[in-house]
């Protein structure tokens, strides 16, 4: 087994991306001229994966984990509009097989997020947002790589309904991902049936949708959601093969989130799995992380 898709494809299928409140996914803003800091660690493994739509295991590999730690401030431009920012650093390990895992700092992202119409509890908010590698780690190493050095790009919208006593919320939100091309370190490559005598890769676009439904007061938060994600083309993993960035990755996932944060400081958790898929594996991770707000008024 190798590797799979981008920062977002991986976050689901092979390496873990937290999620986070005053997120790119969520309805909540910092307010303006306040900055809150996420000390976060994420945590993911799998031993099952899809090869296509078959479903099976990979004894060189065993356990394929994956660990992260990064910081992630989300900054109040304005009482609508947010910018949010994030740099993880990734490693890798199995607990079969001869394999060695990477790590290194992954790619730094960053998101614009503006809340476009309020009406009442009802509100529509546009998020951008991209990332871009910023250490020289190996791509095609999946499951093991920690990162796709492909350039992204992402455009979102996002309904939320808050009731305004009970602070009860439903969020809907759908993306579409553009994924730049990279390069491999070989001279030639198959996908989708043929043969491309290049080093250069086309990384799959994807789209993504959620739900989430919760409660959201002043000093806590809880939520359970569901997600799901998919390229827009691709192939399959060939039977008995790597898993090779230009394989067509889906998954379906469900979970839950809570944060505490009764002053300036606070603790938040995410626990997620992957419930249904194709070329990714069956992941279960949780990210647990602390929170520090800043007031500059």
């Amino acid at each position: 087994m190798k590797k799979i898709s981008q920062l977002l494809l991986i976050g689901i299928a092979f390496v873990s991306a937290p999620a986070w409140a005053q997120m790119p996914h969520d309805a909540i803003y910092m307010p303006k001229k306040t900055v809150c800091i996420a000390g976060m660690y994420s945590h993911s493994s799998w031993n099952q994966y899809w090869e296509g739509s078959l479903k099976r295991e990979n004894f060189n590999i065993g356990t394929l984990t994956t660990q992260s730690v990064g910081i992630m401030p989300a900054i109040g431009v304005s009482d609508r509009v947010n910018v949010i920012l994030n740099l993880p650093y990734v490693w890798t390990s199995t607990s079969a097989g001869n394999l060695m895992g990477q790590k290194g700092l992954q790619d730094v992202s960053a998101w614009l997020k503006v809340k476009a119409v309020q009406v009442g509890g009802l509100s529509l908010h546009a998020v951008v947002g991209g990332s871009v590698p910023v250490s020289n780690y190996v791509p095609d190493f999946l499951p093991l790589s920690i990162g796709l050095q492909a350039r992204t790009a992402i455009g979102r919208l996002l309904v939320n309904y808050t009731h305004p006593k009970t602070g009860l919320y439903l969020t809907a939100h759908g993306s579409y991902n553009w994924r730049s091309t990279i390069k491999v370190d070989r001279d030639a490559y198959q996908a989708e049936g043929r043969v491309y005598n290049t080093n250069v890769v086309s990384v799959p676009n994807a789209y993504d949708a959620g739900i989430r439904l919760g409660v959201v007061r002043q000093k806590w938060q809880t939520e359970v959601w569901a997600e799901r994600m998919a390229g827009l083309s691709g192939d399959d993993i060939r039977r008995n093969d790597m898993p090779f960035p230009t394989n067509n990755m889906q998954a379906t996932s469900v979970g839950w989130y809570g944060k505490v944060q009764p002053r300036n400081i606070g603790l938040n958790a995410r626990i997620g799995y992957v419930i249904d898929g194709r070329n990714v594996g069956q992941n279960t991770s949780y990210t647990v992380g602390v929170l520090y707000q800043l007031n500059f008024k």
